[in-house]
């Protein structure tokens, strides 16, 4: 009796395609050694070798006749491409990616594969649909279900289990984008509205960082690589998307190709530094225009914000942290992440395969970390100047392994050294949040303008934290490492660690007792504080917010010394007016009348 072949999951993609299925008790995509996703190019060398793949795409800028990328787009088109000196159809050369994808499945599963779940974006056409099953025929698969991107993405993150659900499904992919409101219940899913652009994706990203090093090359060496430097200009397109990749968790990237171009013997190099925000403001009118996409299929849908449950991403692209900060601002919904967006599709499929071959699956099972961190920093809070402002750098329910790397500067000009102080959390307020670790970077350079940081948190597998400190132009750093950070902390760890960090801003905590109330009985020293009822204390808080609101008006004339002194100050009269304290209020009142004298005068 012939033994029966696994059913595998596929995410045919216009710029790469992956392949997963039931492995070890879980839904895994299967590689090729350490590769996981399958580049959707075909060529043919000049040697007239196939090339599937990495070294078809490799070949690409220096031989475009000789290969073929991007087919999903002509599927269901009575159109061929030509591949050296032959025409094929669109099935036939998706067919080879197929078959590639197959023998990868062979290989990890050690077994027969001989029927496949197959991936299509939810707008594709009967015709669209009925050329991938013919795709899948020429590979040798039975295709036994072909499934919405849409429907596989909901699968992997596990919505729809319970209850019936809402769904926007933002995928934005290396070469097309699309936008699907989806109704998610069991096993059915119905796609309620859909739009978006089979030509804006990641590529275009590239492409616009390629066009900023071509000029810069032009400016500094007087060639264009366009121009007769084919494989010059592939390099820099390499370089471009590796920068793109890197700037998702960097906030810099340093892009150095040596020896671009030889000109009469002389090595020509291209080095450029790039910013995550300078690339953000190149990309962000494209992204902006997919929330035209955002609106058409709400409306189509007949949605409102308020009816969305959750949304999901896909497609590389949105690792792009500005794709989730004008996505959030436009639904409202901090979307979901916690599942690689790349692969999330092809997960999906390989749920829905595994359940077709009767085995019972409710998610992907991914290892993600329960909470955030991130550190604090002088920021403005309500308008104000605030020392403790935090937002994560490693935000909850990110898929691990994970590194981030977010910039901030020194605060004052000859800072020489910086507190990094570590917390777990969401909360603005870093001292609402839960104190972890804490260490000093000392020997920073002596400059009068602000110093760039970079803060570089990596959470590996094991729950360990490693938190390093980089002087950006220098490299001097400083590390801490903390383990079991995705431990739940008991109350005596967190009372601990609050006192810690009581002990580091002694300075900027009020003492409630004064030397002078030494001896007191507990009635003397409550009547140290006046009832908040009590009109002598009410005209005093009213006297101290005007005092408040004339320093906050001086701020920006003070110099920093003064700046932070005066901040200083607000925090303990404001301290003081909320815990009823008479004499610490009137102390700094004091203090800060002083020093207005001063700014006022000057």
């Amino acid at each position: 009796m012939a033994r029966q072949g696994h059913v595998i999951g596929i995410d045919l993609g216009t710029t790469n395609s992956e392949v997963a299925a039931f492995h070890d008790g879980q839904v895994r995509i299967i590689g090729k050694g350490n590769t996981r996703m399958l580049p959707s190019c075909v060529g043919l060398s000049p040697e007239g070798e196939l090339l599937i793949g990495e070294p078809a795409r490799n070949q690409l800028l220096l031989f475009p006749e000789r290969t073929v990328r991007s087919i999903k787009r002509m599927m269901g088109r009575e159109t061929t491409v030509r591949l050296g000196d032959k025409d094929y159809t669109p099935q036939e050369i998706s067919a080879i990616i197929l078959r590639e994808l197959a023998d990868w499945a062979r290989a990890g599963l050690g077994g027969p594969v001989d029927q496949a779940v197959i991936t299509v974006p939810a707008y594709f056409s009967d015709a669209q649909r009925q050329a991938t099953r013919e795709a899948g025929a020429l590979a040798g698969l039975e295709v036994v279900r072909i499934l919405n991107e849409p429907t596989a993405a909901s699968l992997a993150y596990g919505v729809g289990e319970e209850g019936n659900h809402t769904v926007l499904v933002y995928d934005l992919g290396g070469g097309t984008f699309d936008v699907s409101i989806v109704t998610i219940e069991d096993d059915v899913t119905e796609v309620l509205g859909s739009h978006g652009n089979n030509h804006l994706g990641g590529d275009d990203f590239d492409q616009l960082i390629v066009d900023r090093l071509v000029d810069s090359f032009k400016q500094t060496h007087g060639i264009d690589p366009r121009e007769g430097h084919a494989a010059a200009y592939s390099r820099i397109w390499r370089a471009a998307e590796e920068a793109k990749k890197r700037l998702s968790g960097e906030p810099f990237t340093m892009i150095r190709e040596e020896a671009l171009i030889t000109r009469d013997g002389t090595p020509l190099h291209l080095e450029m530094e790039l910013s995550r925000e300078e690339y953000q403001e190149m990309i962000r009118p494209l992204i902006e225009t997919t929330l035209e996409s955002v609106s058409k299929a709400m409306s189509d849908a007949g949605k409102k914000n308020r009816d969305l449950d959750a949304v999901l991403l896909v497609g590389g692209a949105t690792r792009t942290p500005l794709v989730m900060e004008i996505l959030e601002k436009r639904t409202g919904i901090a979307p979901k992440q916690d599942v690689h967006p790349d692969l999330c599709v092809a997960l999906g499929a390989g749920v829905m395969a595994s359940r077709m071959s009767g085995r019972e699956i409710d998610r992907v099972l991914v290892d993600v970390s329960p909470f955030s961190f991130g550190i604090s920093y002088l920021g403005n809070r309500d308008g104000l100047p605030y020392y403790h402002c935090y937002h994560p750098i490693i935000r909850r329910n990110t898929p691990l392994p994970v590194t981030k790397t977010e910039a901030y500067e020194t605060t004052h000009p000859f800072q020489t050294e910086v507190d990094v102080h570590v917390y777990q959390g969401d909360d603005p307020d870093a001292l609402k949040n839960i104190p972890v670790g804490d260490f000093k970077v000392e020997g920073l350079q002596d400059v009068e303008d602000p110093n760039v940081v970079l803060c570089r948190m990596n959470l590996d597998l094991d729950g360990i934290l490693n938190v390093t400190a980089i002087e950006k132009d220098t490299g001097l750093s400083k590390n801490i490492t903390i383990n079991n950070s995705l431990q739940p902390k008991s109350d005596e760890e967190i009372a601990a660690a609050r006192r810690r960090l009581d002990e580091l801003f002694a300075d900027r905590v009020l003492a409630f007792e004064e030397d002078e109330d030494e001896g007191l009985d507990d009635d003397e020293a409550e009547d140290q504080s006046l009832e908040t009822d009590d009109p002598a204390w009410e005209e005093a808080v009213r006297s101290a917010e005007a005092l408040l609101d004339r320093s906050r008006g001086l701020l920006g004339e003070m110099h920093d010394e003064d700046r932070e002194e005066a901040i200083d100050l607000h925090e303990r009269i404001e301290e003081a007016i909320r815990s009823g304290q008479a004499e610490p209020l009137d102390d700094s009142l004091a203090e800060l009348r002083e020093l207005l004298f001063f700014v006022e005068g000057k």
